[in-house]
């Protein structure tokens, strides 16, 4: 099967703080979404590759990739108002009609190359494959009128990307209008009735947000 990753990176990442949105500021001396290229270019390396970036940001990408003389292969293409509509840009970017589409958060430059090879399996397998990890702490349900209740965490999931598909299904999917309750394409998908497939992620694949974020994300990376 023909397989493509869009990384997703559309957003302008304010919570940062700083003056350059978080997908471009360096880790090890690189930018984020280098890192997350590189990896799902090792895992797959006949993979077709798509960046989905503000159009804005274009010229700004350009000169990173030359400045750092990065030449793994990628289409770049113009992000929407919103995840959803940036997604749906980058699906109509790939290339072929068939295959197996893994749709990732471009600043999460710390997934494992084995968790992507794993969700190409389960996807082609089942339809889709969602990356997700277990809880460590205890959680509680806070209710409308302020009381609270302890929950089995055994019964729940942290979420991650790759959210992985056939894509043939997952265009289907995202040919319905956007609603609120879409944090993630797991859910667009489901809105078909579709069953998800979970897959284990790895716990240091984090979504760098905040600067907290980036000084774990050195940490990592000099493990690496």
């Amino acid at each position: 099967m023909k397989k493509a990753a869009i990384l997703v990176a559309g957003g302008k990442g304010t919570r940062m703080g700083g003056p350059v949105s978080k997908q471009y500021l360096p880790i090890a001396g690189k930018p984020i979404l280098m890192h997350t290229l590189e990896v799902f270019s090792k895992a797959e390396p006949e993979i077709e590759l798509i960046l989905v970036l503000p159009e804005m940001d274009f010229g700004l990408w350009q000169e990173l990739v030359e400045k750092h003389h990065f030449s793994i292969a990628h289409h770049i293409v113009a992000g929407g108002n919103s995840r959803f509509q940036s997604v749906k840009n980058g699906l109509k970017a790939v290339s072929f009609n068939s295959g197996l589409v893994a749709i990732h958060d471009g600043v999460r430059p710390f997934v494992k190359e084995s968790v992507i090879q794993d969700s190409f399996q389960e996807a082609a397998r089942n339809g889709s494959a969602i990356a997700v990890v277990s809880l460590k702490d205890s959680i509680r349900k806070l209710t409308d009128n302020g009381k609270s209740f302890y929950q089995e965490r055994q019964y729940f999931r942290l979420v991650q990307t790759p959210q992985t598909f056939q894509l043939e299904k997952i265009r289907k999917a995202f040919e319905t209008t956007e609603l609120p309750q879409f944090t993630d394409d797991a859910t667009v998908y489901e809105h078909q009735g579709w069953q998800v497939s979970l897959i284990p992620g790895n716990p240091e694949n984090i979504k760098i947000t905040t600067p907290e974020d980036m000084d774990y994300a050195e940490f990592l990376a000099s493990k690496k």
